[in-house]
């Protein structure tokens, strides 16, 4: 308060202007750093929310399943042809694992390892390396001790409390896929059949309808007509009699 004048009106004005000025400066200064601040929080944040994504998803896939074998089959399409072809030449190669399922199984593990070697955290990348070798290896993949990583991390980064320690979780594996896809689109093409047959049949009865209706038409048409002519060439004595 010492360094302001108010000595004449002059003085008043430029000290009030000052005010002003350095009043708008910390303002801009602060919402400045307010908006960078807030700009690197909403991006940890979505960084945050797309880790957890990946990661349940992935968590999803691994630990899907508590009974029958949850073991990963590690062998590809062109293995099994392999194996199929030498089987054919009588070298008595038995073939073993080689359905559909397994192999969308195998698939679906290996996208989720992908994942987690990308997003997940050093023990987490450390078992999905591990698994991921074994499968280039060919060797069954068990994915018990990454889902357990994964359910521990995403649990404590959720602020959830951890499980007790007096549960016992069965060993889960991958999650088998449902075969529903396939009825589903087996049900999608019987209704565009029956669909097609339908219009097929509304188009015939439209055809036959307007087939009729122009021969009604027609005959009507004639007989009118021969009605007409039928009067005209009459005799007029027989109409005077």
């Amino acid at each position: 308060m010492r360094n302001f004048d108010f000595s004449s009106w002059q003085a008043v004005l430029t000290t009030l202007l000052g005010i002003a000025l350095f009043a708008l400066i910390s303002m801009g200064i602060r919402l400045l750093m307010m908006f960078t601040v807030q700009q690197r929080r909403e991006r940890m944040n979505r960084q945050i929310n797309e880790r957890l994504r990946t990661l349940i998803a992935a968590y999803k896939t691994l630990g899907g399943s508590f009974t029958g074998n949850l073991a990963v089959n590690p062998s590809h399409l062109r293995d099994q042809r392999e194996v199929k072809e030498s089987h054919d030449e009588g070298e008595g190669i038995v073939i073993s694992g080689g359905s559909e399922r397994s192999r969308r199984i195998r698939d679906a593990v290996e996208a989720a390892l992908a994942d987690i070697i990308l997003l997940g955290t050093e023990e987490q990348v450390r078992l999905a390396e591990r698994a991921a070798r074994d499968m280039v290896a060919g060797r069954p993949v068990h994915t018990a001790e990454l889902v357990v990583s994964l359910r521990s991390f995403i649990r404590m980064a959720l602020d959830l409390a951890p499980l007790p320690a007096d549960l016992q979780v069965p060993v889960q594996g991958p999650v088998r896929p449902s075969s529903s896809s396939g009825s589903g689109k087996g049900s999608r093409q019987d209704g565009e059949r029956s669909g097609r047959g339908g219009s097929g049949g509304m188009g015939m009865g439209a055809g036959m309808g307007a087939g009729m209706g122009a021969g009604m038409g027609a005959g009507m048409g004639l007989g009118s007509a021969s009605a007409l002519h039928s009067d005209e060439t009459t005799d007029p004595d027989e109409t005077a009699k």
